[in-house]
């Protein structure tokens, strides 16, 4: 059978799989962290327990290592699968600055393009980039607030174990920002969740 272009997989199955997978494993570690967060707070605030997972230390420690694992193996799949099918190539690049300019101004404008989903825009482009170092510090950081001896060189790249809880603190927070955004252009442009659930 052949497939019409508005039939064509923009997404494929493993890819799909993937990001539900991230999804769910993203807000298993935050509720998690939080919890473990308030155990020993870097800032003079705490987050409310309704909003967190765990119901005490240990608990949320379980949580946080087992969504940590499915995280990071559920990454590198993604970043294997991408690279060996040559869709980070095409996706992610190249990113070029006038392009940029040029769709940030937009973007403010709210007059930004998804005519052709198949094919991002450089705003996402960066963004989607940034994410994926974003996840990364998050994996090198918690490697290092949960084994500090472990990786001594790790640990002193991050200044020590104190700044690799700032360092992972904030990378979070990053990550949510991302998550706010991302899921304010879905509500703007809908056809991507239909796309990231059929494919197509």
């Amino acid at each position: 059978m052949v497939m019409t272009p508005d039939k064509k997989i923009i997404h494929p199955i493993w890819l799909r799989a993937n990001h539900w997978i991230n999804l769910i494993a993203v807000v298993i570690m935050v509720l998690s962290g939080w919890r473990i967060y308030n155990a020993s707070p870097i800032f003079d605030f705490s987050f409310p327990k309704a909003i967190t997972l765990g119901g005490w230390l240990g608990g949320a420690l379980l949580w946080h290592f087992a969504a940590m694992w499915l995280l990071f193996f559920n990454g590198l799949m993604y970043l294997f699968l991408n690279i060996m099918s040559g869709r980070f190539k095409a996706r992610f690049f190249p990113v070029r600055l006038g392009d940029l300019s040029n769709d940030f101004l937009a973007a403010l404008k709210g007059k930004l393009a998804h005519d052709k989903l198949s094919e991002y825009n450089t705003v996402q482009k960066l963004a989607y980039l940034f994410v994926i170092v974003d996840i990364i510090l998050l994996v090198l950081s918690g490697l290092v607030v949960w084994k500090p001896v472990q990786f001594p060189v790790l640990r002193e790249l991050m200044g020590d174990y104190d700044n690799a809880r700032i360092v992972h603190f904030f990378a979070m927070v990053a990550l949510l920002a991302f998550a706010v955004v991302h899921v304010a252009m879905v509500a703007l442009v809908p056809k991507t969740l239909i796309l990231m659930i059929r494919g197509r």
